[in-house]
């Protein structure tokens, strides 16, 4: 499947077979290419929590409007982010690049992050929309449907998943196997509506 097929079809499905397991290679992949989304100064601040324990899945359920796809989706992926990436070893983010490139870019993480906390969380929020894409389009090239979901309780969640004091939870990605047909697209903005040249 090419990519604007892939993009053409992906729709927010909501009922999957819950008999259905993804197999362990196939979630390796996912992972992997989830994890080529591109984030600022490549801190790669993403982190996916998979909630493959039945009675965790059970848990969160009943704190996220007991939506079906949490229990029935063969994976539910948690997107978190640690909002101190930037600050946890960043030359690591760039080890591989030329010396000069790191002499320039390692310090500049620090300066562009340092003190400014919101800049951190709306950078997280960035990164964790652009993988939750990427395992989207890359679930529906394999074959998958996916449902993309902010209807939960963060708090309640972040204490089900033990999450670290300086992360955030920017969504949950379902993915599975499908078995209804996506309710016919609500009505898209015309592009005259949507794309603006230069200024508004």
């Amino acid at each position: 499947m090419n990519v604007s097929l892939a993009i053409e079809t992906r729709r927010a499905v909501k009922a999957f077979d819950p008999e259905h397991r993804i197999g362990e290679a196939e979630i390796v992949q996912l992972m992997a290419l989830a994890m080529l989304s591109p984030t600022a100064f490549n801190i790669q601040n993403w982190r996916f929590v998979l909630a493959r324990d039945q009675a965790l899945r059970r848990e969160i359920r009943k704190v996220a409007w007991d939506q079906a796809q949490v229990t029935d989706a063969s994976l539910l992926v948690v997107l978190t982010a640690d909002l101190k990436a930037w600050e946890k070893e960043p030359s690591r983010y760039w080890r591989n690049a030329a010396q000069p490139v790191r002499d320039y870019l390692v310090p500049a993480i620090g300066q562009y992050y340092q003190g400014r906390e919101q800049v951190q969380r709306d950078e997280a929020m960035r990164s964790c929309g652009i993988a939750a894409m990427t395992l989207m389009l890359a679930a529906r090239e394999m074959g998958y449907e996916s449902c993309p979901m902010d209807g939960f309780d963060f708090d309640a969640v972040g204490k089900l998943i033990n999450l670290p004091p300086d992360h955030a939870i920017a969504m949950f990605v379902a993915i599975g196997k499908g078995i209804k047909e996506a309710y016919p697209r609500g009505g898209q903005l015309s592009m005259d509506e949507v794309v603006i040249v230069d200024s508004y």
